[in-house]
């Protein structure tokens, strides 16, 4: 046998390959398949882990929303009972404000009511002194004579307007 003939060759080539190739098979092939296979699994493994962790993010989203909005809900309305308590107590101001006053101008109409008596009556006994008073010059006057009468009304008269 001649190794380096084509035909001699050409066999062992082939029978090395088979050789080989089954070696390889039986040894080689069955790790790599199942390192692909570990390898396949833990990228759907990890994709799935990522795509739990999408929804949960998804979640916690939506959640966070809620809460904010229930936030915002629980802020307008603390406002909204704060804005009201403010006007209750302002509106409750103005109503003693306006009581308050109300009575200050009932003791003042009071005040200038019983001053207003007081000057009337004062004015009342000014008057009814000042008329006797005149009565009284007018009788001596008229005792006297008619020209004097008329000169004492007059002075009187005179005496009036200048008090």
């Amino acid at each position: 046998m001649n190794f380096f003939h084509p035909e001699t060759l050409t066999f062992w080539t082939t029978l090395f390959f088979l050789i080989f190739f089954l070696l390889f098979i039986k040894m080689a092939w069955k790790p790599i398949l199942k390192t692909i296979k570990e390898r396949e699994k833990s990228i759907e493994d990890a994709l799935l882990e990522a795509e739990k962790t999408k929804e949960e993010m998804a979640k916690l989203q939506a959640d966070n929303k809620k809460i904010l909005n229930e936030a915002r809900a629980e802020r307008d309305a603390m406002l909204k009972e704060a804005k009201d308590l403010k006007e209750q107590i302002v509106s409750k101001a103005k109503e003693e404000a306006q009581k308050e006053a109300a009575k200050e101008i009932d003791k003042a109409k009071q005040v200038i009511a019983s001053e207003k008596q007081a000057a009337i009556k004062d004015l009342k006994n000014q008057v009814s002194e000042l008329s006797i008073s005149i009565a009284e010059k007018v009788l001596k006057g008229e005792l006297k004579d008619k020209a004097a009468q008329m000169s004492t009304v007059e002075k009187l008269i005179q005496d009036i307007k200048l008090n």
